[in-house]
């Protein structure tokens, strides 16, 4: 007997945290749906014109904005972002660098420097 290889399926939230977008940006088929394992490869693959822009354009969700001012999630909180920024308002922060985002990417340095140190013990 042979087995039936099944579909692994996700929730679109799910999903939308695997390509590093908002989900409620996304369209409304992709929110209301299932997306299979198939269909997340194609989309990291070949991404159709909706989540380019997303990607690009954003609003970003936490985690990609933290990746993307240099610093932490717990950073970003502790500098009062809460919510998703666009890229314009990334660049607007770091046009500004105002100095809780100096701060932080200090914090980050160290963390990284000190993460390494163990690293090669």
């Amino acid at each position: 007997m042979t087995k039936l290889k099944t579909t692994q399926t996700m929730k679109p939230a799910t999903a939308a945290k695997k390509l590093g977008v908002l989900l409620s940006a996304t369209p409304a088929e992709f929110q209301e749906g299932v997306v299979s394992r198939d269909e997340l490869n194609a989309l990291q693959a070949d991404p159709p014109a909706w989540l380019a822009d997303l990607r690009r354009n954003g609003p970003h969700p936490k985690q990609v904005v933290a990746v993307k001012l240099g610093i932490s999630n717990s950073g970003l909180a502790r500098g009062g972002i809460t919510g998703p920024l666009t890229t314009a308002e990334i660049d607007a922060i770091k046009a500004e660098d105002p100095e809780w985002l100096k701060r932080e990417r200090s914090v980050q340095a160290e963390v990284r420097k000190e993460a390494q140190r163990l690293k090669q013990r």
